[in-house]
């Protein structure tokens, strides 16, 4: 029994080196890159991305909680401006998002802080295209020396890159709505 155990806890000690030793092999950087051809001039697409009051049409997040708490500051476009969320459900959690760039019609910077994490920056290119706008949306995340988010991070281009395909279908569908005049827009 005693010897059974000590091969178990070797086992286990071995396991966690192991994990350990592949984890300092890992890059701890992230980068998450999705685009999107929209039908649909920049400014139109801009204003959807840079008035953060905005967002709730058509941000993956915002639809997985509708319920969500939304505080909003008071400039709520362009550099400076900023939100936060609290939601009960688990995949959503609570975080923050700042916009700390903002050139018209061309480039959106962000920093994000998601369930009380590392700061991550986001970012959004709208690009002209033949036809209409390419829209690309990355995030950059430090995952640090810690040996569990360095695996983490290995899984956040499946976890986020979904929810940012999610996000810019979305973000078509409002223009193309706003072609029609049913989305309401803050500019």
């Amino acid at each position: 029994m005693q010897q059974a155990m000590f091969i178990i806890l070797g086992a286990l000690a071995v396991l966690v080196l192991g994990l350990f030793i592949i984890s300092l092999f890992l890059p701890s950087r992230v980068h998450v890159e999705r685009s999107l051809l929209i039908r649909a001039p920049a400014a139109r697409i801009f204003m959807l991305v840079n008035a953060l009051r905005n967002w709730p049409q058509w941000s993956p997040w915002h639809s997985k909680d509708p319920q969500m708490k939304v505080e909003f500051s008071e400039k709520d476009t362009g550099k400076g401006a900023w939100y936060r969320w609290r939601s009960r459900r688990r995949k959503v959690g609570k975080g923050s998002l700042v916009i700390i760039e903002s050139r018209t019609n061309e480039y959106i910077a962000n920093e994000m802080n998601l369930m009380q994490q590392r700061v991550s920056r986001g970012y959004f290119r709208f690009e002209p295209a033949a036809d209409g706008t390419r829209v690309t949306w990355c995030i950059d995340a430090e995952m640090g020396q810690n040996p569990v988010r360095r695996f983490m991070g290995k899984m956040t281009d499946k976890w986020v890159g979904s929810d940012f395909e999610k996000g810019l279908h979305n973000l078509k569908r409002v223009c193309e709505k706003i072609q029609g005049r049913e989305a309401v827009v803050y500019e």
